[in-house]
């Protein structure tokens, strides 16, 4: 995916999220995946209060980008996935008056052709959001049956010829780039496609090597303990896995009972406009969910 290159860094879908979340003058805010910052930049400058602010990514360059960012302002900067952060900041009493997730990969993981989250350019097959964990895409691709990553492909990717590609995966190993496994995903999908055939191959085994669905499904209900009463909390999705996890949960805790935890802001999934597609291309497959703590 080529951005341009004056939108790398803009943030999906601020306008919605500053609509839902309502930062006000000294709100606590908790960005669980804050990449390169443009969603945290806006909302602390409305609520001004960094010192009990935290800021997370698991990924080396956006931890050093926020670094540049804000480490002067005295916020709190951890380079973690955000589950384990969220364990954390439970164990330690903490609560935020807002929550913002953005699952979305980085623009900048999609142009940095050396690690592997884009099938543009031939790059070795990694696709690691944190780079200090041991398993990549290369084993993954190159070491499950062929029915584990048939299921995987299946699963994670909503691929109809799942079982085609694994088999072809599994007769052309080893596969050590990007450019081979989209090569091999493209063979199954002859003649014009308005998506490139390999994208949900390289979604499906990105997900599992960052384990990705079962880090949301274990993360949610530890936000909805971090939030404080009256909190807001923002989901941004690029999938419909990842939007099926948070609409289950978020309904399965609000609605008109004695026990409902939260009102949902959004009914429905919110959607980016034409004009954003355009200056943001990355945005098309975003889809936001917003929810309320009540007091």
């Amino acid at each position: 995916m080529h951005q341009n290159p004056h939108n790398i860094h803009a943030p999906v879908m601020l306008a919605d999220i500053l609509s839902y979340t309502s930062p006000q003058k000294g709100d606590k805010y908790l960005d669980v995946t804050a990449g390169y910052g443009g969603h945290a930049q806006a909302i602390l400058e409305l609520t001004g209060n960094y010192k009990e602010s935290v800021l997370v990514d698991r990924d080396e360059k956006a931890i050093a980008e926020l670094k540049s960012k804000f480490g002067h302002t005295g916020i709190g900067l951890l380079r973690q996935d955000y589950l384990s952060v969220s364990q954390d900041m439970l164990a330690h009493h903490r609560q935020f008056d807002v929550i913002v997730a953005d699952l979305g990969v980085s623009s900048l993981h999609l142009n940095e052709v050396s690690r592997g989250f884009s099938f543009t350019e031939d790059a070795p097959l990694d696709m690691r959001m944190d780079q200090r964990q041991p398993i990549t895409a290369r084993d993954i691709v190159n070491h499950s049956s062929e029915s584990d990553l048939a299921e995987i492909l299946w699963r994670y990717g909503e691929e109809p010829k799942a079982r085609q590609i694994a088999r072809q995966i599994v007769r052309n190993r080893p596969i050590n780039t990007t450019g081979q496994l989209a090569a091999i995903a493209s063979r199954a999908w002859p003649g014009y496609s308005r998506n490139h055939p390999a994208t949900r191959t390289f979604q499906a085994i990105r997900i599992v090597v960052n384990d990705e669905l079962a880090q949301l499904s274990k993360a949610l209900p530890l936000w909805l303990k971090l939030l404080a009463p009256s909190g807001r909390i923002a989901v941004l999705s690029f999938h419909s896995l990842e939007d099926r996890i948070v609409k289950q949960f978020f309904v399965s805790e609000s609605g008109d009972r004695y026990d409902a935890v939260l009102t949902l802001l959004t009914k429905h999934p919110v959607t980016p406009g034409p004009q954003e597609i355009a200056i943001n291309p990355r945005s098309r497959s975003a889809k936001l969910r917003a929810a309320a703590k009540q007091k």
